[in-house]
């Protein structure tokens, strides 16, 4: 007898993979019904967001938020170009839980203090005006609710950098070197 409890994001995901691969899609982004890409290995949680640094810290990644919109040419090249490069997505796949948001969605998000908005409320609340947007979180949410909600953050991507620095953005949060240095002093060191 199995003594194997799955999570509620194991749940979540046995649930709405099976129609990525009923559909015979191939390994690349999937353009939705509303004009957005979705990566089949992006995660698909209950949007609570303790519980889902809890996840991905509990699996040995680090949790990230990506906000995309609908019609955004940037947000179609990070998927057609970025993430068409496998040394990207297999950095991003070993390391790293991403949870795709709308930037102008209604999806109830529950944010770190236990607030619940829709997404596009959750966008404003964490001053995210542009896509893609990337928010990188601490390894643990001890300690984020009494924290400003920018505040809760690591470190942000805000827009599409090329591809090696896009990179090197994901190391930069990886390697946690944003505890001694800024991103661009940690780009220049690994350039150098």
């Amino acid at each position: 007898m199995s003594s194997f409890s799955p999570t509620r994001r194991a749940l979540l995901t046995a649930s709405l993979a099976a129609p990525f691969a009923l559909a015979g899609t191939r390994a690349g982004a999937v353009q939705t019904e509303d004009g957005r890409f979705h990566e089949p290995w992006f995660v698909e949680t209950f949007l609570d967001l303790a519980e889902d640094i809890g996840e991905a810290t509990g699996a040995g990644r680090r949790f990230v938020v990506v906000w995309e919109q609908r019609g955004c040419p940037f947000c179609r090249d990070m998927h057609t170009v970025h993430f068409a490069d496998p040394t990207i997505t297999d950095y991003l796949k070993a390391n790293f839980d991403i949870l795709q948001l709308d930037l102008h969605g209604a999806r109830e998000v529950t944010d770190f203090d236990g607030t619940k908005l829709p997404e596009k409320a959750f966008a404003a609340r964490y001053g995210v005006r542009l896509t893609p947007t990337f928010q990188f979180f601490p390894e643990s949410p001890a300690g984020l609710t009494a924290k400003a909600p920018m505040a809760r953050e690591v470190a942000r991507m805000p827009g599409l950098l090329a591809p090696r620095d896009f990179l090197a953005m994901f190391r930069f949060v990886r390697d946690k070197a944003y505890e001694t240095m800024s991103f661009p002093d940690y780009a220049r060191t690994r350039a150098g």
